[in-house]
């Protein structure tokens, strides 16, 4: 089950066997406090047992064993096992006769980032119930978000959920703290629309990116000026400025050169359906020719500054004059 789910699945019973697993480490910080919390533990010194992976491999039996270990004073006992991977010989030999007949006041969580080569691929093993901790779509963030608002007190518009997840570079807990901030700022039953996304929640580096390469595809010098400046000072360096130009202006050739519906070219390309044709709009108001003309130029003097035939600064000054100035 998506993370999102696993508060109501809660509600209905606390499974014996746990694999959370995916890269948004929030997601699994607070899967893994949800389960805690269902739990009811009252004696964690008794009942909670905290473990890193590494530290089981030369005593797997003696580990199975031990999960079934009653609990004090608790109905619970809650055991966390971060990093652990075991092969698929380590699961047929101790987990997979523990995860057929679990110790039922016993709950067992794996927390993983994703799966490792070579080992046993536990989502799919019976007896484990998966949480996908993998980052989420925009869509599904957004509809996160409008629940993550309302614990809060706040109400928020659906366009302003969708702008505050791109501003967040969907990154769930900085959406978390901003929301803090938020209910703070605008009180109890406040509601948050497109102005205070704008106002309120600074924008993340990659979306200032995408307003960077949307500024040059407009042919705005005005604007490009004043997002560049903003990105320096947030650290970015010319050649930074540079690569991502140079990749803008390659989806803009590869999605005009392409065949086939918005759909066919978004999974070709691993976009989305709507970046596609929105850079196909693009690239029909310069016109493809123009927009192989400047992909190739910023593509040279992107391998240039990196072979060092010209400067970082010399290279993005001369793309900049190419984009807005010839």
């Amino acid at each position: 089950m998506k993370f999102v789910q696993l508060a109501n699945a809660l509600k209905e019973n606390v499974e014996p066997f746990y694999l959370v697993e995916g890269e948004d480490a929030y997601f699994r910080d607070h899967a893994v406090s949800a389960i805690r919390e269902a739990c009811h533990i009252t004696q964690p010194v008794f009942n909670e047992t905290r473990l890193d992976g590494e530290s089981l491999k030369g005593d797997l039996s003696g580990f199975v064993a031990g999960l079934n270990t009653l609990p004090l004073l608790d109905e619970k006992r809650l055991v966390r096992v971060y990093d652990f991977y075991p092969t698929e010989r380590e699961w047929e030999k101790y987990f997979k006769p523990y995860a057929s007949a679990p110790c039922p006041s016993t709950v067992l969580v794996i927390v993983n980032s994703g799966k490792k080569a070579n080992t046993a691929d536990l989502k799919r093993k019976g007896g484990v119930t998966f949480i996908d901790c993998a980052h989420e779509s925009e869509d599904t963030l957004g509809k996160w978000l409008l629940g993550v608002m309302r614990r809060s007190g706040l109400g928020i518009d659906v366009d302003a959920a969708s702008l505050m997840v791109r501003y967040c570079g969907s990154d769930a807990a900085r959406m978390k703290r901003e929301t803090e901030k938020l209910a703070l700022l605008l009180g109890e039953g406040g509601r948050v629309t497109r102005a205070e996304v704008e106002e309120y929640v600074p924008k993340d580096v990659e979306y200032k990116i995408y307003e960077l390469t949307q500024a040059a595809s407009r042919g705005s010098f005005a604007a490009f000026s004043e997002i560049l400046d903003d990105l320096m000072k947030k650290g970015y360096d010319e050649h930074a400025v540079l690569a991502s130009l140079t990749s803008h202006y390659k989806t803009l050739y590869e999605v005009s050169t392409m065949k086939g519906s918005d759909g066919e070219v978004a999974g070709a390309l691993g976009m989305k359906p709507y970046a596609v044709q929105k850079n196909r709009e693009a690239a029909a108001r310069l016109g493809r020719s123009r927009v192989e003309e400047l992909y190739t130029a910023l593509y040279a003097l992107s391998c240039g500054a990196k072979g060092g035939i010209y400067t970082k600064t010399g290279a993005f000054i001369d793309a900049v004059a190419k984009i807005f100035f010839s």
